[in-house]
């Protein structure tokens, strides 16, 4: 029995904020939701929400760093639900370069925000979506209580960012949880992540730098999955918890996720890979335990690794043209 609801996306035009958005209107047909980006709507092939053509969503390009009061003003006109938080500055490389705007976005914006928000009673829940690299390098299996060791000033700035948050929780009974999923990937992702990276530089014949080697080891869960887990926190969660998102057997190193790429597009791998210096600050591995959002609210991810890269290969020749003519590296916007 679907039911009316009031939705708030923040960052709707990332990955997985533009694929969250998408999951709820079709998973909801009596849903509403607003998308609040700093960035103008992306090519449509990075949204697939665009093909939903529901009249259900609306986009704001507000930046939270500059438009607060313009963001709190459609928060309280709109009377949201539930918010989901997936506004962040991302990349951990590029953090060493300028780590304060990284701060500013990830904590700083962060806190004005939820003390903006802090009385707002039609408020059911706000979700932080957050990052296990807060964890930094692990040993072993994570579960939601351990230490903030973060190894580099992005994942600093999400631990410090989540930390800002408690007082509220603590003293206004702000409804905050939060989420840590492990590495995010599916069909629209941005064509600088490992992935669809992979699969546009061997179809274009352009090598694909392993930094390190390619031997970290990742942990890939489909954003599919990460989208009912979501929804299902945002609806169900308990105020002030933490709820990990984690794959069953997706633990990989990334020199294998590149020598599984070369096998489906038939291709060998040591001629479609060079070897780079290891970035700084490089997490060896995070596994983390996600046993409590599968007891307490009956998540399980659905989709294996195999189907899910079988997916993104899909979507990657179906739109190979127009993904040519978009850019492929990372460009940072302060």
């Amino acid at each position: 029995m679907t039911k009316k609801e009031k939705i708030i996306v923040i960052g709707s035009n990332s990955f997985s904020g533009a694929s969250f958005v998408n999951y709820v209107l079709n998973e909801n047909p009596q849903a509403t939701v607003i998308g609040i980006s700093r960035s103008v709507e992306n090519n449509d092939i990075f949204l697939p929400y665009k093909k939903n053509n529901s009249g259900r969503f609306t986009f704001h390009c507000l930046d939270l760093n500059i438009h607060l009061n313009e963001v709190i003003a459609v928060i309280k006109d709109f009377g949201p639900d539930y918010i989901v938080n997936f506004s962040a500055q991302g990349m951990v490389g590029q953090s060493w370069e300028n780590p304060e705007q990284w701060f500013r976005t990830n904590c700083i914006a962060l806190m004005n925000l939820a003390n903006a928000l802090k009385k707002e009673k039609y408020l059911r829940r706000f979700v932080q979506i957050s990052s296990p690299e807060v964890y930094g390098s692990c040993q072993g299996v994570i579960k939601e209580g351990a230490q903030l060791r973060p190894s580099t000033p992005y994942a600093a700035s999400k631990a410090a960012g989540d930390l800002s948050l408690l007082p509220f929780f603590k003293n206004f009974d702000f409804p905050l949880v939060y989420t840590r999923a492990t590495n995010v990937y599916g069909p629209h992702q941005a064509l600088y992540r490992i992935i669809p990276k992979s699969i546009v530089s061997i179809k274009n014949s352009q090598k694909i730098p392993l930094h390190g080697g390619g031997v970290a080891v990742k942990s890939f869960i489909h954003i599919r999955d990460v989208c009912v887990a979501t929804l299902a926190v945002a609806r169900n969660g308990e105020n002030g918890e933490v709820y990990h998102i984690s794959p069953d057997n997706g633990n990989v190193s990334i020199k294998d996720v590149v020598r599984l790429i070369c096998e489906k597009l038939g291709k060998n791998f040591e001629s479609c890979v060079e070897n780079m210096d290891e970035r700084l600050g490089q997490d060896a591995a995070y596994i983390i335990d996600s046993t409590k959002i599968r007891k307490k609210l009956g998540w399980e991810p659905t989709i294996s690794f195999e189907r899910g890269l079988n997916e993104v290969i899909s979507w990657v020749e179906e739109n190979f043209d127009e993904i040519l003519k978009c850019p492929r590296d990372y460009a940072h916007k302060p």
